[in-house]
């Protein structure tokens, strides 16, 4: 599904994939965009809660996305015009501190960062491969796996096995009733890479394809699975198969090298280069002039 935003790296939270998925769960989205002849030059969606006596509260996740930095710095601007002045909470992807302080906006939380994996040619892709992660992938080419590509189901194990390990891992992430109406609404865009060994399932990682980039959206691996690296190799395939389809950049999500050193580290191994967003800040009436004048000391 690429419409008028194809040319846009669009994150999962901004793309028309995520804005068609929040439609069907009854969350529709509101989209604004900026254009210059028929060509988009910033888009974002905005999701919205209510919070008991705060009433609505406005999200823009990773947004809003330019097709140039410079048009970033007239969203900062220019961004309460599409808005009604509700309370916003912005997850900033590509604006600087001082650029929000400016506009009006107070930080609340420090930045997080991502892994975010260039895809193209094959052996451009090995080459920028730690030697460790390349070596467990050549070692799982040799473990008799058979890897299946197929679209996700809303009755595929994968989605119970994430369940249970969201609960174990006291993680939490997308449900996976979210990835089930993501394939249902987006025919083909969610796909499965699923790794057995002698016919029983060991491993499967679940890819969200959106626009130019794809998303790592859920993974899973038995200890037979680890034991054989399965997922360095079903990682390989969807690294292939997503650059065949013309996608450019693979998301693999949040490095937590505090909470999860062994995940960042696999993430960072496949070639992917760390991507620090912006902070959470909240836009609010009346806290906007004092954010205005808040000291550089507290931006991050």
């Amino acid at each position: 599904m690429w419409g008028m935003t194809a040319a846009l790296p669009l994150p999962l939270p901004q793309s028309e994939e995520f804005a068609a998925t929040c439609q069907a769960l009854g969350r529709p989205l509101r989209r604004c965009k900026s254009e210059v002849g028929r060509r988009v030059r910033l888009w974002w969606q905005i999701q919205s809660h209510k919070i008991g006596v705060l009433g609505r509260i406005d999200l823009v996740s990773r947004g809003p996305v330019a097709s140039e930095a410079g048009d970033l710095t007239d969203w900062t601007m220019r961004w309460q015009r599409w808005h009604d002045g509700r309370p916003l909470v912005l997850n900033a992807d590509g604006l600087g501190p001082e650029l929000l302080r400016s506009a009006g906006f107070w930080p609340l939380m420090t930045p997080a960062s991502l892994a975010l994996l260039p895809l193209g040619p094959e052996a451009d892709m090995r080459a920028a491969m730690a030697q460790k992660w390349r070596n467990r992938l050549n070692r799982a080419t040799r473990e008799g796996l058979e890897v299946r590509e197929t679209a996700l189901t809303s009755n595929h194990w994968l989605l119970t096995a994430e369940a249970a390990q969201a609960r174990a891992r006291r993680y939490r992430g997308m449900p996976p009733g979210f990835s089930a109406a993501f394939a249902q609404v987006n025919p083909g865009a969610a796909q499965v890479f699923e790794a057995r060994l002698r016919g029983v399932p060991v491993a499967a990682a679940l890819m969200l394809r959106h626009g130019r980039m794809a998303t790592w959206q859920i993974g899973v691996t038995t200890p037979e699975g680890r034991q054989r690296h399965a997922i360095n190799l079903l990682l390989w395939r969807a690294m292939q198969s997503l650059a065949a389809q013309g996608h450019d950049c693979l998301d693999l999500g949040i490095l937590n090298a505090q909470d999860a050193p062994g995940l960042a580290h696999f993430k960072l191994g496949t070639g992917a280069h760390t991507h620090r967003l912006g902070g959470t800040w909240l836009h609010l009436g009346a806290l906007a002039p004092l954010a205005r004048r808040l000291p550089r000391r507290f931006l991050q």
